[in-house]
């Protein structure tokens, strides 16, 4: 499967001043599918690129891969909720004070749910908390966490 989302975000750590915008689009595959060992049903491998602004009109770009499970446990018929985690580059177009580099490392994890209904197409929305830092390859390493919200739509 494939996807399309629209990223909003903002910074809570070490300040709300930095809010984000930004175009995400991923690949889902079976897990056991690209790590070749047995995996549950439910787990997934995810591959997802963002492109976006600041609302100081500053780039943001990054790239992450994900652990994505569905909780099929708690699903209802036009409900599927998953939980995900991952890690990833950043590319950011500004520094806060002591960033230190403008590439970073981006660890984040999230919950979410598919929806599905007869006469809409479905859809997704995911709460991921979200960090960004360099990992001390830099002597400076203040980093920047936040929120974000997702609204997408998966393909098949």
């Amino acid at each position: 499967m494939y996807g399309v989302a629209i990223t909003q975000g903002m910074s809570y750590d070490p300040n709300n001043d930095i809010k984000f915008n930004m175009i995400s689009g991923f690949l889902l595959f079976d897990y056991d599918k690209i790590w070749k060992h047995k995996a549950p049903d439910e787990l997934y491998f995810k591959v997802e690129a963002n492109f976006g602004i600041t609302n100081q009109k500053q780039v943001v770009a990054s790239s992450s891969i994900f652990a994505l499970y569905y909780l099929d446990k708690y699903s209802l018929k036009s409900v599927r909720p998953y939980v995900e985690a991952g890690i990833g580059l950043v590319y950011t177009d500004f520094q806060i004070h002591k960033q230190g580099l403008r590439v970073n490392f981006n660890p984040q994890a999230g919950i979410g749910a598919e929806f599905f209904s007869k006469k809409l197409p479905s859809f997704f929305l995911a709460f991921r908390l979200n960090h960004l830092s360099n990992g001390n390859l830099h002597k400076e390493n203040r980093g920047i966490n936040s929120v974000f919200l997702q609204l997408g739509h998966f393909f098949n």
